[in-house]
């Protein structure tokens, strides 16, 4: 049993389904997001609720500080962390010769230097202890070319890429590396990434509580990556297969579609 996780982007989405279900567990719970105000809410929450030990901390990790005092507490003796979900991350849509650039840049910072950041302080902890696991969310778009969210769907290949690497080196030392791959989960992340889904049908979505049951489940088995949900599954072994230039218009018809 897991005794204390950290979750970054745990204010909202995913974040918040790990923050509650892990609660539910009795792990007890460092939550990392911007929004210190909507944190310390779901923290009330979850200590009446639950009965765990909640610690808040405020942080951005675009920020060099906030990121390193992050990865600080996630590389403590005192209280270690015995979980860490690297959920935090962001999205664009659009050509990408028109986006803002720095706001691509603060993409990859995010969605990949943070994550390598803080991956990196909590392997050297756990492997000294020699238990622990990893979990980083990416998401199905890794496994194929996303015209339109260019760089969205890079930075989870990466992930993907990342994370198999590291679960083969450190289950040597008794350390656990999974990744999330979710499909369309009903989050505030399409909002905030400009990408209209309206016309999506229902099938597709999940909701962030579903993809979480599977996660920790499969973090259970100890799975290598979690794809949440059939249709998704099917979605990875198509574009796994698929020439990149027949997955890579497919994958702009569907994103126009919705976008």
């Amino acid at each position: 049993m897991t005794s204390r996780a950290l979750v970054t982007g745990a204010s909202a989405g995913i974040g918040r389904a790990f923050a509650q279900q892990l609660a539910a567990r009795g792990t007890d719970l460092v939550l990392v997001a911007r929004d210190g105000a909507r944190l310390e809410e779901l923290a009330t929450e979850l200590r009446s609720r639950a009965g765990v030990a909640v610690e808040c901390r405020a942080a951005d990790l675009l920020d060099p500080a906030g990121l390193e005092a992050v990865a600080s507490r996630v590389a403590a003796d005192d209280q270690p962390v015995d979980l860490l979900v690297n959920n935090a991350g962001m999205g664009t849509f659009g050509h990408f010769a028109t986006l803002d650039g720095e706001r691509e840049l603060d993409e990859v910072r995010l969605n990949v230097v943070a994550l390598v950041r803080l991956t990196h302080a909590a392997l050297g902890a756990m492997e000294a202890r020699g238990s622990g696991a990893v979990v980083n969310v990416s998401s199905i778009a890794g496994y194929q070319p996303a015209p339109d969210s260019a760089t969205y769907g890079a930075t989870k290949a990466f992930v993907n890429s990342f994370s198999h690497a590291l679960h083969e080196e450190a289950r040597a030392k008794g350390v656990h590396v999974m990744a999330l791959c979710p499909g369309y989960t009903r989050t505030e992340f399409h909002e905030r990434a400009g990408l209209g889904v309206s016309h999506l049908p229902e099938m597709l979505w999940q909701s962030a509580d579903e993809v979480v049951r599977v996660a920790l489940r499969d973090l259970d088995r100890h799975r290598s990556v979690s794809i949440p949900g059939a249709i998704n599954k099917t979605i990875v072994s198509v574009s796994s297969v698929s020439p990149p230039n027949v997955s890579r218009r497919v994958a702009r018809l569907v994103i126009r579609r919705t976008g």
